[in-house]
């Protein structure tokens, strides 16, 4: 008897943690990552991205891709968004970034309070970036991630500030697309990108 627990749980081995970044900006894709962090190897200081600054995150993100078992990332982009509605991508998001994965979870700890369609046992966190370890692993791939792209997206679409509030509805944001108008790079289903289009 190798201790409580049923057989199931103690034959789990690869844990993930899943979580995704870019629910609430008008613009840009939804970004995921699916960790598997390697316990031989750990890394000091993972904590939910939000709470770090970007140079923490920038250091992490980089001992996060060298040292994990398993790193992957996955999207949902701007049309599909608009298709199936943010809930919907971010979990598509999700299920693309563990489905990518070079070595098979055999469960999944995902941040928030819905699952996406996973190949393994899974169970959502609320919090789990910041309770969980692979959790915040993943949010910090996530994050720098789409961050660097919203600063790519900058230069291609000037005048908006996307490097700055990284696509979020900020004051300058919203004034900014009454002046400028819509790009093809925002979410045309969100109500201020939709009440714009619409004259209003």
């Amino acid at each position: 008897m190798l201790g409580r627990g049923k057989p199931e749980e103690l034959a789990v081995r690869h844990i993930c943690g899943v979580d995704e970044v870019g629910r609430g900006p008008l613009a840009g894709a939804v970004v995921a990552a699916a960790v598997i962090l390697d316990p031989a190897r750990p890394i000091e200081g993972l904590a939910d991205s939000k709470k770090l600054s970007e140079k923490r995150r920038e250091a992490l993100f980089e001992q996060i891709t060298e040292q994990a078992l398993a790193w992957s990332l996955g999207r949902a982009e701007v049309e599909e968004i608009d298709r199936i509605n943010i809930l919907q991508a971010s979990l598509l998001a999700m299920q693309r970034a563990v489905e990518g994965l070079a070595v098979a979870p055999d469960h999944a700890l995902v941040d928030g309070n819905k699952l996406p369609q996973l190949p393994c046992s899974a169970e959502a966190i609320v919090g789990g970036d910041d309770s969980e370890p692979c959790i915040a692993a993943a949010s910090i791939l996530a994050k720098v991630t789409r961050d660097r792209e919203m600063v790519a997206l900058d230069a291609r679409y000037p005048g908006y500030g996307l490097a700055r509030h990284k696509g979020y509805p900020t004051k300058v944001h919203l004034e900014a697309l009454r002046e400028q108008g819509v790009s093809p790079i925002h979410r045309r289903s969100f109500g201020p990108v939709r009440r714009i289009l619409q004259g209003e």
